[in-house]
Parts: C-alpha cells; structure tokens; sequence
C-alpha cells in the first residue's frame, strides 16, 4: 500500500529492497569508488602538478622581472648619473665658454680703444705738423715779403760782405 501511494503521489521513498535495487547501486557505487578513486588520484595528482608547475612557472617570472626591474633600476641610476654629469659638464662649459667671450670681447674692446687712442694722436700730430707746417710758411711768406720791401742794393751789399766776413774767419780758424 504504501508503495502505491508512493507511486500514486508521484513523489516519495520507496522502501522496498528490490524494487529500489539499493544492492545494485551499492555495487555500482562501489565499483565507481574503486576504480573512480585512481582515474580522480590520477586527475587530482595531475591539475596538481599543472598548479605547481604553474606556480613555479610564475616564480621564475617574478624573479627574472625582479631582476629585471634590478637592472632597469641601475640603468636608470647610471642614466642619471650620467645625465647629472653632462649637465654639470654642460654649466662648466657655458660658463667658461661665456667667461672666454667676456675676456675676448674685453681685449677687443681695450684694442679698439688703443687704436682709436692712436688714431686720434696719429691725427692730432697731423694736424698739429700742417698747423706748424701753414704758420712756418706763412711766416717764411710773410718773412721773405717783409725782407723784399725793406731790402735794397746798399742793404743787400752790406749782407753779403757780412756773410762773406764770417765765412773766411771759420775759413781761418780751421786752418
């Protein structure tokens, strides 16, 4: 009766032993177990050596990006370095580059101011020569004007025979 409801019913537990074939399916279980238990060893065992490969595969990753970050890290710093060194390098150049024009465009500067300084003395005595020179003439012009009006023939005489007088006395006393 039972059985019937169960069946009636559409859900329930069936108690009878060999309508539920509870040995058969012992026997399967069993058999699942037994020959289940080395297939599922032999899957666990190999997803674990897939996972510990995989782990290890990541630990040499890790370390070779270590080392890898290690060297990118020195690099950087020797980069750096380097950098700081052409910079400092580079304000040292500029700065004595500069200090070398300065002295260059210094010198040039007293050079052009001596040869001006010579230039105008140069033509300072230029001038100063065509001054005396103008003033020698027009005093000689002046001298030789002067001499021609106030000289005549009695005048002129009495010159020479001056002139003639001092000639023979250096003449004698050489000798």
């Amino acid at each position: 009766m039972l059985a019937s409801i169960a069946h009636a019913e559409g859900f329930g537990i069936n108690t009878d032993i060999f309508e539920t074939n509870i040995l058969n399916l012992s026997v399967v279980i069993g058999v699942l177990v037994y020959y289940g238990r080395a297939a599922l060893g032999d899957l666990i065992k190999g997803r674990k050596d897939s996972i510990l490969k995989s782990l290890q595969d990541a630990d040499n990753k890790l370390r070779e990006a270590e080392e890898n970050l290690l060297f990118a890290k020195k690099n950087f710093e020797s980069a750096k370095t380097k950098a700081e060194q052409i910079r400092n390098q580079g304000v040292l150049l500029s700065s004595q580059t500069s200090k070398s024009v300065l002295s260059a465009v210094e010198e040039d500067i007293k050079r052009l101011k001596a040869s001006n300084l010579s230039t105008i003395r140069f033509e300072e005595e230029k001038s100063i020569n065509e001054v005396c020179q103008k003033l020698s003439n027009s005093a000689f012009v002046n001298a030789i004007e002067k001499l021609n009006k106030r000289l005549n023939s009695s005048l002129q005489k009495r010159i020479i025979l001056q002139n003639i007088d001092r000639l023979s006395i250096k003449f004698l006393t050489k000798k």
